[in-house]
């Protein structure tokens, strides 16, 4: 995208003062930005587009506002999951570790210094989320609202982080409206929601529109939830680049085992969900059992729910032929995630 591309070169000449360390911080954060799918801009884009809106230099800003927003979040997010890998690759605190090593550090101290690093880089990337609407050129009113809509993704992104390390950490399973109303907070609003509203503000659309995009991008981030659910246990790694077995090792929280627990099959399960050392076979007896408590197909069932409200809303009257054309291929992409 080219406006990031023209912030990070931007900031990392500006780093140059400051030596090379910093210049290498910028370096990393930027390569953070990459390799991904862009989904935010797309969605403020999306709407833009289908409400007509003509200033696509300034929504372009606006859209590497939310996608440098999610960047901070999935750098800090690893941190807190000390994670060390991304896509299959050393993140920012793996890269950062892993010199460490090389450099003879011993291992906590390693592991220390990536996390460090990478906290710093997301508080960068979060402060210039929010500098990026200044970039923008749009002033007033529409300025005003965009910024609401930053500051309530990123409220609201952080109650879902907090949510989420409550419930894994705790013994009982949440049910399956805490997990869904943990997920929308952490991740459906920055994603969905606020970039969908934002591209109808800068369009100047009406309150009625706006109010229907939020509803719509709920549905539909509730919906992508469920699909990343499926996808972590009865995935193709291939196709998804993501373990099938990791999410059954780790005792991660999901629709899928939300529902199990309230089974009699639960029982049975309990002793191995969780357990870091899950092999890839104990894995596959989870599945059957999850397969066996109907969890599978109370999820694609919910699925299916969300996905018909989400249709529902771009049905109304308010919502333009144009808007509708182009949001229905958006349901289809988050249908197909894997596949």
């Amino acid at each position: 995208m080219r406006v990031l591309d023209e912030f990070f070169s931007s900031s990392g000449r500006r780093a140059h003062q400051h030596g090379p360390q910093y210049v290498e911080l910028w370096r990393q954060l930027r390569h953070s930005t990459t390799g991904g799918k862009l989904f935010r801009p797309r969605m403020v884009f999306t709407a833009y587009d289908g409400l007509g809106g003509v200033d696509d230099e300034a929504v372009a800003w606006v859209g590497a506002a939310f996608e440098l927003l999610h960047t901070a979040l999935i750098v800090h997010d690893d941190v807190i999951d000390r994670d060390f890998v991304r896509r299959g690759l050393p993140n920012i605190s793996g890269t950062y570790r892993d010199r460490a090593l090389a450099a003879g550090a011993p291992q906590h101290e390693a592991e220390h210094r990536g996390l460090s690093a990478a906290v710093v880089a997301g508080d960068l990337a979060l402060f210039y989320s929010y500098r990026l609407i200044d970039r923008s050129g749009v002033t007033g009113r529409r300025r005003r609202r965009v910024l609401d809509l930053m500051d309530d993704a990123l409220f609201a992104s952080a109650a879902g982080e907090l949510l989420d390390l409550d419930y894994s950490g705790a013994i009982s399973i949440p049910t399956v409206d805490s997990i869904l109303t943990m997920a929308r907070l952490k991740t459906a609003v920055y994603s969905f929601e606020g970039p969908l509203m934002a591209g109808a503000v800068m369009a100047g659309a009406s309150d009625a529109v706006v109010a229907s995009l939020e509803d719509f991008g709920r549905e539909l981030g509730t919906a992508y939830q469920i699909v990343d659910d499926l996808l972590g246990v009865f995935g193709d790694a291939e196709e998804t680049g993501k373990s099938t077995t990791s999410d059954l090792r780790e005792g991660k929280r999901t629709v899928l085992v939300a529902h199990a627990a309230s089974t009699e099959i639960w029982r049975e399960m309990v002793p191995l969900f969780g357990s870091p050392t899950l092999s890839d076979l104990e894995a596959d007896g989870l599945r059957a059992k999850l397969d066996q408590s109907g969890a599978r197909a109370y999820a694609e069932a919910l699925l299916a729910e969300h996905v018909q409200r989400a249709r529902n809303v771009l049905a109304r009257a308010e919502m333009p032929e144009a808007l509708r054309a182009g949001l229905e291929p958006v349901i289809e992409t988050v249908l197909r995630r894997g596949r």
